[in-house]
C-alpha cells in the first residue's frame, strides 16, 4: 500500500515539474512540492516499519521541511 502511495506521489511530482518544464509555466510548483513532501513522508514511514530508523529519520525532517515550504507557498501566494 505505502509503495502504491509512493509511486502516485512521485508520477503528481513528476507530472507537474515536466509541465513546468515545457509550458514555462511555475503556477503548479506548489502542488509539485506537497508531492514531493507527501512521497517523503511515505518514504519515512516506510524505512521505520522496515527497520531502517537511521534512513526514517532523515526522510522526515525532510518531509516536514519540503511540507513546511508548500504551506508559506501556498499562503503567500
Amino acid at each position: 500500500m505505502l509503495r502504491i502511495l509512493q509511486f502516485i506521489f512521485v508520477a503528481v511530482g513528476i507530472f507537474f515539474a515536466a509541465y513546468g518544464l515545457i509550458t514555462e509555466d511555475f503556477q503548479f510548483q506548489s502542488y509539485m512540492m506537497l508531492s514531493l513532501g507527501l512521497m517523503f513522508l511515505v518514504m519515512s514511514i516506510q524505512e521505520f516499519k522496515e527497520g531502517r530508523k537511521v534512513y526514517g529519520w532523515i526522510f522526515l525532517p525532510t518531509s516536514l521541511f519540503a511540507l513546511f515550504v508548500t504551506v508559506q507557498g501556498f499562503l503567500l501566494s
